[in-house]
This record gives C-alpha cells, sequence and structure tokens, in this order.
C-alpha cells in the first residue's frame, strides 16, 4: 500500500509540475520540500508546529506563544506549505527556531527529514491528513496532534470514501483538538477513537490581535491620506470575479459619496497587477501599497483607489477601515476569516459562499454581527446602508467584538491538553 501511494504522489507531482512552472509557484522551498535541511541548522528536540497556508499560520501564532510560555527554552519548528504563510511565520521565530517548508510526502524524504529534526511533538493546525508523514512519525514515537481540527462537508464526504484506510491512521494520532461538535462528530464517523476526541473551540477568536494593530491604524489612515472624515472600506482576500464586483459597486456609490475610498487586498498578492489593471480600466487611480513609505504622506487624487500587494499587513489595515468586505465568498472559494476585522469592532460583510468557515459565519448571522450578501445589488445595498447609518454600523461592529471575546480561550484549553501528554526529552 505504501509503495502504491508513493508511486500515485510522484506521478501526480509530475502532472502538476508544468502547472506550477507556468503559474511561478515554484519557489526556494522547493528544496526543503525535498527533504534538504541546511547543513548548519541545529535540532534539539524541537516542538514542530505545521501550519498549511496564511490562515492556519496566523491561528498558530497564539497557540505557538502559548507553548512557548508552558515550555520556556524549547525550540520550534514552524513549517508551511505556501510561500506566502512561510513569510507570515518568518515573524514569530525566535533565535533557535527554523523556519521551513513541509517535506513531500514520500516516505524516504519524510523518513530523512524526521530523523534529523527528531522533533519531541508534532501539531498540525487544523486538519491534514499525510499518510507517510503520520506513519514515520508514528514509528519513531513521536506524539502528533491535530489542533483546532475542522471537517468541512466537503472534506467529509471525499475522507468518507477512504474510510476503511483513513482509521489505521487515525489510530496513529496521539488525539485531536476540534472546533466544534459538528466537527468531532463527523471525525468519530471516519473512524477516530472517541477516547481521543476533543472539542476544545475555534483557535481563530484567539488568532486575532486587536491591540497590536489597533494601536498602529492612525498611522496607516495618514498613510492613506485619509481626511477625518473620510470612510475606508477595506475589501481583504478577494478572488478574481470578486474585485471587477466590488470595483462596480464602489464607482456606483462613490459618486453619491465623494469620501468614499476603497482599498483591494487580493488573496494572492501575486495578483496586485492584474487588480491595478481591473481598476484602471474603471478610470479610477491604482496606487500599489509597497510603493508607499511612512511616515511621508503621500497626495493622491480623488480617484485613488489603493491595492495591497504585500503579505502580513492586511490586519492593520482592517483596523485602518470603516467598512471591511471579506472575499473568497461570493465566488465558491468558501470564504475567508472574518474574525480579524470583527476583533476590531469593523461592521463586516461577506458573501454566500461561507463554507470555510460555516459555523463562524453562523454565529455572526444569528447575533446579527455581519451582513451576508447574494450578489452585487445586495453588496451594494449593504456598504450604502454602512455608508448612510453610521449608528447602524457602529451597533453591527460593537456585536461582533463582543461576539469575539465571548468566545476566547480555545489556545488555552488546546495547550493545556498538549501539556498533559509527555513531551519527549
Amino acid at each position: 500500500m505504501v509503495i502504491l501511494y508513493n508511486c500515485l504522489f510522484v506521478c501526480i507531482a509530475l502532472m502538476y509540475l508544468p502547472v506550477y512552472m507556468f503559474r511561478r509557484k515554484l519557489h526556494r522551498g522547493l528544496l526543503r520540500r525535498l527533504g534538504l535541511l541546511p547543513r548548519g541548522v541545529h535540532f534539539d528536540s524541537p516542538v514542530w508546529v505545521h501550519a498549511v497556508s496564511v490562515g492556519e499560520t496566523v491561528t498558530a501564532r497564539a497557540l505557538i506563544e502559548e507553548l512557548r510560555a508552558r515550555f520556556p527554552g524549547r525550540q520550534f519548528v514552524i513549517s508551511t506549505v505556501t510561500a506566502t504563510g512561510n513569510a507570515v511565520a518568518r515573524p514569530y521565530a525566535q533565535d533557535g527556531d527554523f523556519v521551513t517548508y513541509l517535506p513531500f510526502d514520500l516516505s524516504c524524504v519524510v523518513r530523512r527529514v524526521i530523523r534529523r529534526v527528531r522533533p519531541a511533538l508534532f501539531v498540525i493546525v487544523e486538519t491534514e491528513i499525510w499518510p507517510n508523514l503520520i506513519t514515520v512519525l508514528h514509528d519513531e514515537q513521536v506524539p502528533v496532534v491535530t489542533v483546532n481540527g475542522r471537517l468541512s462537508d466537503r472534506s467529509f464526504r471525499g475522507y468518507r470514501l477512504l474510510r476503511p484506510l483513513l482509521r489505521s491512521l487515525l489510530e496513529k494520532i496521539t488525539f485531536f483538538c476540534m472546533q466544534s461538535d459538528g466537527d468531532a462528530e463527523r471525525l468519530l464517523r471516519l473512524g477516530a477513537d472517541p477516547g481521543k476526541v476533543r472539542v476544545t473551540g475555534n483557535m481563530k477568536f484567539d488568532a486575532v490581535k486587536a491591540a497590536d494593530e489597533g494601536d498602529a491604524y492612525p498611522a496607516l489612515r495618514r498613510r492613506l491620506g485619509l481626511e477625518p472624515g473620510s470612510v475606508l472600506m477595506a475589501a481583504g482576500s478577494t478572488h478574481p470575479g470578486e474585485d471587477e464586483i466590488i470595483i462596480q459597486t464602489y464607482a456606483k456609490l462613490r459618486g453619491k459619496h465623494c469620501d468614499f475610498k476603497l482599498l483591494l487586498a487580493p488573496r494572492h498578492p501575486e495578483r496586485a497587477g492584474r487588480v491595478a489593471e481591473l481598476v484602471k480600466r474603471r478610470h479610477f487611480d491604482a496606487v500599489l501599497l509597497s510603493t508607499l513609505t511612512l511616515p511621508v504622506l503621500h497626495e493622491f487624487s480623488r480617484r485613488t483607489v489603493f491595492i495591497l500587494d504585500t503579505v502580513g499587513e492586511l490586519a492593520g489595515y482592517y483596523a485602518a477601515a470603516d467598512i471591511v468586505f471579506v472575499g473568497g465568498s461570493l465566488m465558491k472559494k468558501g470564504g475567508h476569516n472574518i474574525l480579524e476585522p470583527a476583533a476590531f469592532g469593523k461592521p463586516v460583510i461577506f458573501g454566500p459562499h461561507m463554507f470555510n468557515f460555516r459555523d463562524i459565519a453562523a454565529m455572526f448571522l444569528e447575533r446579527d454581527a455581519a451582513l451576508r450578501v447574494r450578489n452585487r445589488d445586495e453588496l451594494e445595498a449593504a456598504v450604502m446602508r454602512c455608508l448612510e447609518d453610521r449608528k447602524f454600523a457602529q451597533s453591527l461592529g460593537e456585536r461582533a467584538q463582543k461576539l469575539v471575546a465571548e468566545n476566547n480561550g480555545a489556545t488555552r484549553r488546546t495547550v493545556e491538553l498538549l501539556a498533559c501528554h509527555t513531551i519527549r526529552k
């Protein structure tokens, strides 16, 4: 079975190689994914925290901080799959830590890396099933823990087809910290041992650091040349198709509100050039924020649209905004994290496709703490209401902020469970 899986993995990788080359997604982390680690790095029974991309990496921040407090002096290895996630993870590292990429799930590659690093604990943020990685960690007697675990309906349907094979892999995981009762139930239906499954809550509620960014937002508003009465809408983590809708909405509303400003933050910063072209087609001036410097003040035309083309700054601009739209939700991408803007007390708008954050979105809608729109017309109406009824926008943001505060604590509960299990010396 292992040989068959490895052969299948290699075949799929070779098929996708031209696609990755065409999209320029091959980066310097390829050597790390092949298991080639720098010779000069020394490992001392580290805690290895793996987060696949940006969202999971941001979630991992609070976890890493709590683990540092519980295990002072412990070295950390932080791995991601994506380059953007890797860039976000680097500031979390301290002296002696190592930020890298998860090795490809080939038995020979994984075994070489695990025997080189010799982690005391392997933590997987959210739910990823890598058969060779989990098997090698189990063989090397390294505890493996899934934290902030979730299983969407789509993932569950896929995994259910592999249930007979999954059971043996799930048995090799030390325990699971799941986000909700529904996630735990789906995991149990896949064959997980009930004694290993705990519901600890959603760590994304703890991942937002409103205080960290809130103090900086006046400087960011000055960076954008915003006047005291200006209203800024930040459209974060947008995907192709959404940018056009947002720009069209902005063009229509700006005619009624000349102090209305727009900032677009594409989910993948490499799309910034294409987004800038869309902005120019609507006869606006596109300004890439990477071209601006602080604390130098810049003057912009009244037709300026700002484009965030860097990684790691979106939270700050959520804090600086007056209205927030969270992307990946008008298109069928599953949505992105609404908790960051909510933690800043911002009125949050999202589209109908929030299946990656289904439980969170439902909580916000049930508490009237966010607005859901289905199309451009409804987006226009929602933004218009926030522009013209500031008391409504403020109360919407206050309810969102309160909801985030009420659901804190999942990270602390998770770390308490981790501390109950022996970390190998």
